[in-house]
């Protein structure tokens, strides 16, 4: 067995996800995930004949994201044809499985050099999009809506903060934090040692700071955002009589929901790519490369995919028993801001210091590009135990159907 080393990671502004805003939207997306690869080669002089592979998550494989976009983007980036790739989805889990699967990879002694990330470009969403359904179990097969409901998400993270008592006012407490560190953050720099510039193939400066966050945002304002969610809660679906309500009441008969979550404590639609270079041990001797960081345990957990959001507190108690560790011993956790409540919600679960949860703010700030924003907050975490000195730094998301991965890391003093 090797260590899996961590030797770099980068990642690109996220850009608002909306075709005609956002600065990135007219970007194809191999171009976007090939400017990580490309800036990942020429950081750690690195020899792209030398990659075994390139795992990235991209979560909506359709359209142009379609068509295995780890090797398009390679091949988009100038990378050997040696280095071949591969795409996976696990919803929004994809970008933390991307990068625990290099891992295992590397430690298994399989191979020695990879790279893992995720890209995903939301503003083509609207071309790209599913069938009704975005992907979830088929909610038109009687038997099967029988088993397992699955709602739209925004109604299931109402639902969940209906059913542990979670007010309004507590999840725009977390979303104006979020803002809150995330202008800290840019405005000290502290997410410049990942932080990589978007050209064009011409070298037309693109973006080269974050295009979502909201820093003048005020608890005032988030109380006067209008709930997101609830007109879909009794929207029938396909003539069926069946409405999201219904769904989560099969399961759940004592849940009154209530419409809680808006757009200032919800994920921000965004694009954006990441990528790490992992290395084993006789790759780092081989190459002479300095690691920031180790692996040292992964964890993957399912939860009831009805609720859906749920796992991310599971998912930490299993990678920390994995680890032998506790949860004192972490010094920087991430948990993805698909929703304020999913933060919340562990938060209190588990009882987490919320100084070491999301310091330099999250999604609702920062934005959600589904399949890369694991990726990026692994990046993110490394950074920031840099930064502070911190030993180990944990991360962990939410997935539709109920899922959670999950990552532990220790930095290279």
């Amino acid at each position: 067995m090797s260590e899996a080393w961590i030797i770099d990671a980068c990642r690109t502004p996220r850009g608002i996800g909306k075709q005609g805003k956002g600065s990135l939207a007219d970007l194809h997306p191999q171009h976007l995930g090939a400017a990580v690869l490309k800036a990942l080669a020429e950081r750690n002089e690195l020899d792209t004949s030398t990659v075994d592979d390139i795992i990235f998550g991209t979560s909506l494989q359709s359209g142009t994201q379609g068509g295995d976009l780890a090797r398009m983007a390679a091949l988009t980036a100038g990378y050997s044809t040696k280095a071949s790739g591969v795409t996976l989805d696990r919803y929004c889990g994809s970008g933390i499985t991307s990068a625990t699967l290099g891992a295992s990879i590397v430690a298994s002694g399989f191979e020695d050099v990879i790279i893992s990330g995720g890209c995903e470009m939301m503003s083509t969403y609207g071309s790209n999009r599913h069938a009704p359904g975005l992907g979830l179990l088929d909610m038109g097969n009687e038997a099967l809506r029988a088993m397992h409901p699955q709602p739209h998400q925004g109604v299931a993270a109402d639902a969940i903060a209906s059913k542990d008592g979670i007010t309004r006012e507590a999840l725009d407490q977390l979303g104006y934090e979020s803002q809150q560190r995330a202008a800290v953050a840019i405005a000290e720099g502290r997410f410049a040692p990942s932080l990589i510039a978007v050209h064009t193939l011409d070298g037309q400066l693109l973006l080269d700071h974050e295009e979502y966050p909201r820093p003048e945002t005020t608890l005032e304002k988030l109380a006067s955002l209008p709930a997101a969610f609830g007109g879909f809660l009794d929207f029938e679906l396909e003539s069926s009589g069946l409405t999201f309500r219904k769904m989560i009441n099969q399961v759940y008969p004592e849940i009154d929901i209530q419409p809680v979550h808006h757009a200032g404590t919800s994920s921000g639609v965004v694009d954006g790519a990441a990528a790490i270079l992992y290395a084993s041990d006789r790759a780092v001797e081989q190459y002479g490369w300095k690691p920031r960081a180790r692996v040292v345990a992964t964890a993957n957990v399912g939860d009831c995919p009805t609720l859906m959001l749920n796992a991310p507190g599971p998912a930490i108690t299993k990678v920390l028993a994995k680890a032998g560790l506790t949860i004192d011993d972490i010094d920087v956790i991430e948990i993805n801001e698909a929703f304020a409540v999913v933060v919340e919600k562990t938060i209190r679960d588990l009882g987490l210091d919320r100084a070491k949860v999301n310091p330099n703010g999250g999604a609702i700030a920062l934005g959600h590009p589904i399949g890369a924003t694991g990726s990026i907050l692994i990046g993110t975490c490394l950074d920031e135990l840099e930064r502070t000195g911190g030993r180990y730094g944990l991360v962990t998301q939410c997935a539709a159907g109920g899922m959670a991965p999950a990552i532990i890391i220790e930095r290279v003093a």
